[in-house]
């Protein structure tokens, strides 16, 4: 019998819901929240609010697009967290209402599981390979920069992580001193492809293992953009692209760097990239070369997969409905999960 997945994410700016069944992707889609454009970063209470103003009607849309009605959903998933408190509320509350409406099991999600399980999202129209276990992951975001290993879809070992910045985040605050928009990262992206990789040098941390530091290099940023602006108060806008393209490419070094490690430590060859800075072109053909160069299964999901999404969020809870792993109706976000 077909199991029906209803999935809600709602951990950041984004207001997104997905109908799964038996792990393909009937509909996702998502609400997205330009205002925070202005303020140059997410502004919770703003995030909440529009979430509250998007959750139904995008709940609404989802299920016509899925051609599924309420009586069809089996259970619904939800994101707990981590992300940002008032937002994850109102994802939480929605759902216990339409399962307590509908008397079907409630599933909680950890987000940062979610985008490593983006891989295993099937789609009605395409034939995708799927990693096989143990497989190894890049998990690299806004908030969170780690390397993991999945030994089956929901057992998981963290075997790196972010000392104290996350790798988009550096793209964002350094975006944000050159002036640019939030988010910069795409920005940066774009840019990038147009400079000179080898135009300046910003400092790499020297972290041991196979953690990750990048409050180094946003300071080595700042530090040299100071310098070079009393020289030339346009410095910015004369060399826009060779700083973006110098900037990702010591972003990008760093985080290969440590996933050769990972995988020589490891002896692990399946390997793939996840979050939303996996969307990052850059990063993407340079994981290419070296998994080319080093014999890797290489797994990069769909752009549309990287960001925050529910399919990622509905094939987590797909995997935990199988294992009958559902939640009580007490259940609360977690900021920090």
């Amino acid at each position: 019998m077909a199991v029906t997945i209803l999935a809600i994410e709602s951990s950041c700016d984004d207001t997104s819901v997905a109908i799964i069944r038996d792990g393909y992707v009937l509909s996702n889609l998502i609400a997205n929240q330009d205002v925070h454009m202005l303020y140059g970063g997410v502004v919770p209470e703003l995030a909440s609010r529009a979430h509250q103003a998007n959750i139904v009607p995008v709940t609404h849309q989802a299920m016509l697009k899925a051609g599924v009605i309420a009586e069809e959903i089996d259970a619904v998933a939800f994101t707990r967290g981590p992300g940002l408190l008032g937002s994850l509320l109102v994802g939480t509350s929605f759902s216990k209402g339409f399962a307590l409406a509908r008397n079907i099991p409630l599933i909680e999600v950890n987000h940062l599981q979610a985008h490593v399980l983006a891989h295993f999202i099937l789609e009605k129209d395409g034939n995708k390979r799927l990693p096989s276990f143990p497989f190894l992951c890049l998990l690299v975001s806004g908030g969170h920069t780690r390397i993991i290993i999945l030994k089956s879809q929901l057992e998981m070992e963290v075997i790196g992580n972010t000392i104290d910045d996350a790798a988009g985040e550096a793209f964002d605050k350094c975006g944000k001193v050159m002036g640019f928009p939030y988010p910069a990262g795409p920005l940066i992206d774009k840019l990038a492809s147009e400079g000179n990789i080898n135009a300046f040098r910003f400092a790499k941390p020297h972290v041991k293992g196979l953690d990750f530091s990048f409050s180094g290099l946003k300071t080595s940023f700042l530090y040299f953009l100071r310098d070079k602006l009393k020289e030339d108060p346009d410095f910015v806008e004369h060399n826009k692209a060779d700083l973006c393209a110098s900037l990702q490419q010591t972003i990008i070094s760093i985080l290969i760097g440590k996933v050769v490690n990972a995988s020589l430590k490891t002896g692990i060859r399946e390997i793939g990239i996840a979050g939303g800075v996996s969307a990052n072109s850059g990063l993407r053909n340079e994981m290419r070369k070296e998994a080319e160069k080093r014999n890797w299964n290489l797994f990069i999901p769909e752009f549309r997969y990287t960001t925050d999404n529910a399919a990622m969020i509905g094939i987590t809870g797909y995997f935990k409905y199988l294992r009958g792993e559902f939640s009580d109706h007490d259940v609360t976000p977690l900021a920090r999960y």
